[in-house]
């Protein structure tokens, strides 16, 4: 009550900000006003003014008014295209760090121009960030008009650029790029050898479009970029043979809504002998539970034609939400080579992780983020819990006359579809254009091949057409029009009533050309252009009696967001238009979600088949359902924030310090070293003679040892003699002169050396830490069974692995550094014949090596941190800068003995962690053999 109350006095905080914002528009009316009788060189000559103000302290909020009319006027004289009042506000919400939500057609690309010119004024840059390659160049292209009047420069970062043209587009005032892109590229950078090499400058500001699909959708997978790990594919061609012995419900249970398999006992006894291993739950084994799962969900949840396709022998994902095709992107954990090994393509090998990072810690980088969409006022919850961005409705320049229709329900899926073809066959007749919305590839052909019986004439857009979308999706509202699409399918391409007059002359000059692009500069294009405006304009009067664009929804998406995206296609700037969504009970939203209850009524009441239902209860279902799945998709989303923010601490760590190294004077890296120097040296002394422990405890014999190994010093101790004072002064005094000595006989390639050594040494034991992290996500999953909390145990243990690193790093830097010398190429030649003699002998002693860069130091003060030792591997470099590493001094160690997911997953008795079926499994074996 007084809540209402409160509302009704001062408003809602939606009306508030609108009050706020309102007398601001009336300022930049004002100064527009006084911008219409400039001449265009004194228009342009205001971005030099703005500049020279914010040099003598002004703020940007102080330019704000000004700076906004001046776009507005820039793009009434370039574009012909002025700026509506509600357009400003936009400008104003995404300047001040908010998400615009602005319905489809409110010109949300034209409203971004406005923030970005005002935040490039500072020279930081400032970047447009978009769902894919088409839209960024269409959008850089068409709106960087206004900018380059202005005397702005601009950039575009797309696939298949060089770093030179990066580097570039970064360098500019304002630049237009992909998600996937701005984060591989920082992701990049942090893993180049020079600084000079780097593309990206500090994060400044960012706006986001189309928001809640990068900044929400998307973010369930992070960014990775991998190499390939040397594992043999046979394992997965194994597995998948047994596959198909094991059956539902008897052998496994399997939940559709979270995509996860599980093992029943029978399953696991049935596995085992089909295997013909004794025990799947043997560390030796562990590994091949995990891809059993794997298989069995490439089986029963992943589905071709739906979740990807087999395009040329090659498993090419294709995005739940968009329905677009993404090459390149693979399934991480074995799940890709799982589908390969099922459709019988070639497989590829497991990639190991070299750099990660999720959307969320990306974006999270800027100093300033902003996000628009037509959508995002149901997801307003996680914008502002994860990225402390606040949802604003921007009201429409004009009332919005769209017409949406009650679900229509029917009990099964061809019932379903033969209904909207009746529909669409019915608004066909009159002439009104019908966008058909479908949850998958699949979905959108079925569909087509019911139409194509009834010899309805319409396009099918989906990831098989994807080059086509925008062309498709831009005629929709064409006369008579049917077009089959995606449900996100074309997000950011207008659907003009009418038709898109720009995008028929395009292709009638491309027809002329014999298939190639003609120029847009041309007379001949003009005079189509024309021609077709003429044409659009007649057109869409028809459309208009006809009714406008109508929607038909063939499915309820999991999120209601997706929904309200396909019904805001129709409707723009205030056009007439109607949405309806057809549903069935064997819907997958509706069979995951207690569509069989009702399905079970509807029988028993004997509800005739082509009857559509239209009960509240249905209708609830569907909505209750989409909660249910958006709030399992936030916990994805939130929970795999919570694992990176752990790592993101590491990773921020690691990345400050490369880029210290890199942009470090000699002076620099050596404070850096001896820091290391100090460390280590401490860490040995401590391990062999503890400051605390009595001396007659102490190991002065391994200590002389470990002296040799890791700083290549000789010297003797008196256990009579000797005094915590004396060890450490003596050690010291030994460790110093070692490294003068060192540092002496290398000269100038001194700091050359320090550089290279620091940064070979962190990045492959980075490399190696993301491994151990990958094992841990797997293995703490299993703590659950111990009553522990996973992400307690995972900061714990990912906090330990990461200070092991570091002491590995510190001690293996400095063994490289003090035994590396500069050798003539005679010498070096000998190095490399007593390397192939040692790998000869090793191969007949038939070993077993890991590793090639780690220091032997590092396996002793990694037994100290509780890991077994590795095996051993010598190797030389024979480097291009003329320094290699002397004979005998290159005797290395993997630092890192990588755990197995099973060597995680051990409980306190040093077995393997078992849940209760697995050891009711092994009891019965062993009532057996008894």
């Amino acid at each position: 009550m007084i809540t209402k109350l409160f509302k009704k006095v001062v408003g809602t905080s939606h009306e508030r900000e609108m009050r706020r914002l309102r007398p601001m528009v009336e300022q930049i009316a004002a100064f527009e006003n006084k911008l219409v009788g400039l001449t265009n060189p004194q228009l342009q000559a205001k971005t030099g003014e703005f500049k020279e103000r914010l040099a003598r302290g002004e703020s940007l909020d102080s330019l704000l008014p000004e700076a906004f009319a001046v776009v507005r006027e820039a793009s009434k004289r370039v574009l012909n295209m002025r700026h509506y009042d509600v357009q400003m506000i936009g400008g104003m919400v995404l300047y001040h760090g908010g998400i615009a939500e602005m319905r489809t057609g409110e010109g949300k690309t034209l409203v971004a121009t406005l923030p970005l010119y005002l935040n490039a004024l500072t020279g930081k840059g400032a970047h447009l960030v978009t769902v894919n390659d088409y839209l960024a160049k269409r959008d850089c292209e068409w709106m960087g008009q206004i900018y380059n009047f202005l005397g702005m420069s601009t950039g575009t970062i797309v696939h298949e650029r060089s770093d030179m043209e990066r580097k570039e587009a970064y360098a500019a005032d304002i630049t237009y790029g992909t998600n996937n892109e701005f984060g591989f590229d920082y992701l990049r950078d942090n893993m180049k050898f020079d600084l000079a090499d780097y593309v990206q400058r500090p994060h400044h500001f960012a706006i986001v479009d189309e928001c809640d699909s990068i900044l929400v959708d998307e973010a369930r997978t992070p960014l990775i970029i991998s190499g390939p790990a040397e594992e043999s594919t046979d394992k997965y061609e194994k597995i998948d043979k047994i596959i198909p012995n094991l059956k539902l419900d008897i052998h496994f249970t399997m939940e559709e809504k979270s995509k996860t398999v599980s093992l029943t006992e029978e399953g696991n006894a049935l596995c085992e002998e089909l295997l013909q291993v004794g025990n799947l739950y043997d560390p030796q084994h562990i590994e091949m539970v995990h891809h059993i799962y794997q298989g069995l969900k490439a089986h029963h949840l992943y589905a071709r034609d739906v979740d990807y396709m087999v395009v040329n022998g090659e498993i090419i994902i294709v995005d739940e939400f968009t329905g677009r095709l993404m090459p390149g992107r693979r399934w991480s954990d074995g799940m890709h080579q799982a589908i390969e090994a099922k459709e019988h393509v070639p497989i590829r090998s497991e990639n190991q992780t070299l750099a990660t990072i999720t959307f969320q810690n990306y974006f999270r980088m800027y100093e300033r983020l902003a996000g628009m969409t037509g959508t995002a006022e149901t997801e307003a919850v996680e914008f502002k819990k994860i990225y402390n961005l606040d949802v604003t409705v921007i009201p429409t320049n004009k009332p919005i006359r769209r017409l949406d229709l009650e679900d229509i329900v029917f009990k099964n899926e061809s019932a379903k579809f033969r209904a909207i073809v009746r529909d669409i066959q019915e608004r066909h007749k009159k002439g009104q254009p019908v966008l058909v919305g479908t949850v998958s590839i699949e979905k959108s052909e079925k569909l087509s091949r019911f139409l194509k019986n009834d010899g309805i004439t319409h396009n099918v857009l989906n990831a098989k057409q994807h080059e086509r979308e925008a062309e498709f999706v831009a005629q929709a509202g064409r006369k008579g029009a049917i077009t089959i699409a995606t449900n996100m399918a074309g997000r950011g391409t207008d659907i003009v009533l009418g038709g898109n007059a720009e995008f028929l002359a395009r292709a009638e000059l491309r027809r002329v050309a014999g298939g190639k692009d003609g120029d847009t500069n041309s007379e001949e294009y003009r005079q189509l252009l024309e021609k077709f405006r003429a044409q659009c304009a007649a057109e869409k009067e028809e459309v208009l009696v006809a009714g406008g664009l109508y929607i038909v929804g063939t499915e309820r998406h999991e999120a209601r967001r997706i929904d309200n995206q396909l019904r805001g296609r129709s409707g723009r700037q205030g056009d007439p238009g109607e949405s309806r969504f057809y549903l069935s009970l064997e819907d997958d939203l509706m069979r995951k979600f207690n569509g069989e209850r009702i399905q079970k009524i509807m029988t028993m009441l004997k509800v005739p088949e082509d009857e559509p239902i239209t009960a509240r209860m249905v209708s609830n279902a569907i909505e209750g359902a989409q909660r249910k799945v958006e709030g399992h998709n936030f916990d994805i989303r939130k929970h795999l924030l919570e694992y990176d923010d752990v790592m993101n601490k590491q990773r921020t760590a690691i990345y400050g310090l490369r880029r210290e190294i890199l942009n470090g004077k000699p002076e620099d890296l050596e404070r850096i070293i001896l820091d290391f120097l100090g460390d280590t040296t401490s860490r040995v002394l401590e391990k062999f003679a503890p400051e605390k422990g009595k001396p007659s405890d102490w190991d002065l014999s391994g200590l002389r040892t470990a002296l040799q190994q890791q700083f290549g010093i000789d010297l003797e101790f008196d256990p009579a003699t000797t005094t915590v004072e004396s060890l450490t002064n003596s050690v010291k005094a030994g460790v110093k002169a070692a490294f003068d000595n060192q540092k002496a006989a290398i000269g100038e390639f001194w700091a050359q050396m320090q550089k290279m050594i620091l940064l070979q040494t962190l990045d492959a034991r980075w490399k190696d830490h993301l491994k151990i992290i990958d094992y841990l996500q797997d293995a703490v999953r299993l703590r659950f069974t111990a009553q522990q909390d996973p992400l307690v145990q995972y900061k714990s243990e990912g906090f330990a692995a990461f200070e092991r690193m570091n002491e590995v790093i510190s001690s293996e830097v400095i063994e490289k550094l003090l035994k590396v010398r500069i050798v003539t190429p005679e010498e070096a030649e000998e190095a490399n014949r007593l390397e192939q003699e040692w790998r000869r002998r090793q191969a007949q002693q038939n070993l077993r090596y890991q590793g090639s860069e780690a220091s032997e130091s590092a396996s002793f003060l990694h037994q100290a941190a509780g890991a077994a030792p590795v095996g051993a591997e010598r190797q030389a470099a024979n480097g291009s800068s003329g320094y290699n590493l002397a004979p005998g001094a290159a005797q290395q160690r993997s630092p890192v003995g990588v755990p197995s997911p099973a060597e995680f997953a051990r409980d306190d008795l040093g077995g393997p962690k078992m849940n209760r079926a697995q050891r009711r499994m092994m009891e019965k074996k062993k009532n057996k053999r008894i």
